[in-house]
């Protein structure tokens, strides 16, 4: 006997005007996007005025609501029923620009200039472990304090770990807050001879060791960051912590999403055990890709036995047919091109139904069976492996989400999928 859990409501979710922000997380290749999408679609066309903000790299999210291109800028997506008074913006985060648009926001001009013409910087901004996660919550942070959307919904970084998205924010803090940094910086904050001493004297033991481990070249550019960024590193710990209460206050959701598969639930078990460890608010889990069957009550070992039947029927048929048994060659005689010849006439009558063609039906029955059994056994599969996940979390609510049989490219399939979330229910209100 199956495992039930509580049943996931989205449609009170998206409903709740205290419902400001749907955080879609979990492990790769789930359809984080396609989710965060689809619940976009199906508030805007409910009534709400919101915003996507994806971080996937793939830019699905831009070909599903046929939208040519997708940058650091919301844009509004066309198609959209307003009837109810919604609107629905998408957006790809842009992480360079998005550092720089806080470099610039937080600096005088000159520093942001020497800032963003340090190739440490450039480097740092491209691709430093933590940046994208970490401004993607510079980019909520924006879009919260803009006020312009009343639903804001992320779809979060691809990540091997699912975890990644909640430790990176605070582990880049940290490196700019960090001691190594603080120590580049010392030189700038002594002034005078006792600074031209100190560097002379600490400094020069500590450059002459890193400049062998970093290069030269590669320490002057990061102390002339430092220097640049002194004014600044306060800021990022600030700002990532306020950010951080975001998460956890009550008008935010998080959702879990997840495929049928081990590996991705047990993924999910971590992060629902990771939210909880640092109180922010789970909504439930969204199981994607899930197979079913109109014929459920037909088990996959009835198939495979009623499968083998009709080939030993048919194996059967052709032992008599090379036997020499005439009712097996039944229908054999008297055939010419335009069906049964009728001799005295030399008219042909239409064909009638031989051995032949029932073999061969009875061949085609068998292979449907056999793929009907494939298809049971993956849905037994899917089964267990989400009733394990039941037994640990019983509390946690799930929508599961069948499916599809091709790739979701438009914005009637992400009605689809978003009926499906809500339990079949149209998006009318």
């Amino acid at each position: 006997m199956s495992l039930e859990s509580p049943l996931l409501e989205i449609d009170p979710l998206l409903d709740d005007p205290k419902t400001r922000i749907i955080v879609c997380c979990g492990s790769g290749g789930v359809g984080k996007t396609t989710t965060a999408a689809s619940l976009g679609v199906r508030a805007a066309e409910r009534g709400r005025t919101a915003v996507v903000l994806t971080i996937d790299p793939a830019r699905r999210l831009a070909q599903s609501m046929g939208l040519t291109e997708l940058d650091n800028t919301p844009r509004e997506v066309a198609g959209i029923d307003r009837s109810a008074g919604g609107s629905l913006h998408a957006m790809m985060l842009d992480m360079k620009r998005t550092f720089d648009e806080v470099v610039v926001q937080h600096s005088d001009p000159e520093r942001a200039r020497a800032i963003l013409e340090n190739p440490f910087y450039q480097s740092l901004s491209a691709g430093f472990a933590g940046t994208q996660e970490y401004m993607a919550m510079e980019k909520l942070g924006q879009l919260r304090a803009q006020d312009a959307w009343d639903l804001i919904i992320v779809d979060t970084p691809p990540s091997r770990s699912a975890l990644d998205f909640l430790d990176a924010p605070k582990r880049l803090g940290s490196f700019l807050d960090g001691k190594f940094i603080k120590l580049l910086m010392a030189p700038a904050k002594v002034g005078g001879r006792a600074g031209v001493k100190f560097l002379n004297i600490g400094m020069s033991m500590m450059t002459g060791t890193l400049s062998k481990v970093m290069g030269a070249g590669l320490l002057r550019d990061v102390q002339t960051f430092v220097a640049a960024m002194d004014t600044m590193f306060g800021g990022f710990r600030t700002r990532a912590d306020a950010t951080y209460r975001l998460l956890q206050a009550p008008g935010t959701a998080f959702l879990v999403v997840a495929a049928p598969e081990r590996d991705a639930l047990r993924e999910a078990a971590y992060f629902v055990e990771r939210l909880a460890a640092e109180d922010m608010p789970l909504a439930g889990l969204v199981l994607n890709r899930v197979h079913g069957s109109g014929a459920a009550q037909l088990t996959a070992e009835r198939a495979l036995a009623a499968a083998e039947a009709l080939d030993d029927a048919l194996a059967d048929a052709a032992d008599d047919a090379r036997d020499g048994d005439p009712a097996a060659t039944a229908g054999s005689e008297n055939l010419g091109e335009g069906g049964i010849v009728d001799h005295p006439t030399g008219k042909a009558d239409p064909v009638q139904p031989t051995t032949t063609t029932a073999a061969a039906t009875e061949r085609l029955a068998a292979g449907l069976l056999r793929l009907h059994a494939e298809r049971m056994q993956v849905v037994a599969r899917e089964r267990r492996t989400r009733d394990r996940f039941v037994s640990v979390h019983p509390e946690v609510p799930m929508v599961d989400v069948t499916a599809l049989p091709g790739d979701v490219h438009d914005l009637t399939g992400l009605r689809t999928i978003g009926e499906q979330l809500a339990g079949g229910q149209p998006a009318a209100a």
